[in-house]
């Protein structure tokens, strides 16, 4: 039998709406991978749903969700920090907890990626962490992207350049750069005990390599950095994401199937 989808709206700890979709596989299981997608993105990003279609095949069951402002959750997007996407990232892990899962892997595409780093480094029941691009530390990313000009633009309007491409500002308050600088993962990355993965293009346009590099020094778990020859942000060339899709499914795999 195919996959099955199911979707589920739940609160987060200060009672906002998490719009979700949980993907099971034929056959009952209790592993279970909470994908975190990325930045003006959601929960049917393209990764997301490969993932989804690998794993379930696989007999792991996926969870993703919608961060606040993003897709079908409540917003506004201008008023999302990281602090308040950790929190759901948490609240989303201990639903499918309730839901029986046990053996959980946690997934997080660039900006996902930091709040999944963040959030891995808070608890102890995760089983492995795969991490896409990650974010590290959004505040030095943002000064790379936006220099002193636009930095200072964002402080004066509350809105930003669309960094997805689009020509229209899209408002984002000044608030969401100055939570980013109180919540750089390296440190807490030491305290993390889910076995964890690092895949980024080496040609990555908009994560600094250097980012990863020193996350993957800071961890002291089992690790492994992939750094992947000519790809991008987006992995835009098909070899480079079906290299990067297979390598986070297969470390999902190996590490909720132990």
């Amino acid at each position: 039998m195919p996959p099955v989808e199911s979707s589920f709206s739940f609160l987060d700890s200060s009672g906002r709406r998490v719009a979700s979709i949980l993907t099971t596989p034929d056959g009952d299981t209790n592993k279970i991978a909470v994908l975190c997608h990325g930045f003006l993105s959601g929960k049917n990003s393209s990764t997301n749903k490969t993932l989804t279609h690998i794993l379930t095949a696989r007999g792991i069951a996926t969870f993703r969700f919608d961060f606040f402002g993003h897709g079908e959750s409540d917003g506004p997007f201008e008023q999302i920090t990281n602090t308040l996407a950790v929190d759901q990232a948490h609240a989303t892990i201990d639903f499918v907890r309730r839901k029986g899962y046990r053996r959980i892997g946690l997934m997080g595409s660039s900006f996902g990626g930091l709040v999944a780093t963040l959030t891995a480094a808070q608890r102890t029941d995760l089983a492995c962490l795969a991490l896409k691009c990650p974010v590290v530390d959004f505040a030095e990313e943002l000064r790379l992207e936006f220099g002193d000009t636009e930095m200072a633009k964002w402080k004066s309007t509350d809105t930003v350049p669309n960094i997805m491409g689009g020509s229209e500002r899209v408002p984002l308050r000044y608030a969401f750069y100055e939570d980013c600088v109180r919540q750089i993962a390296y440190e807490p990355a030491r305290s993390i005990t889910a076995l964890t993965v690092i895949v980024q293009g080496d040609k990555d346009e908009h994560v600094p390599l250097h980012q990863s590099q020193r996350l993957y020094d800071a961890l002291q778990v089992k690790k492994h950095l992939e750094l992947i020859p000519g790809a991008d942000h987006q992995f835009t060339k098909g070899a480079d994401f079906t290299r990067m899709t297979t390598m986070i499914a297969d470390w999902l795999t190996e590490h909720l199937t132990e």
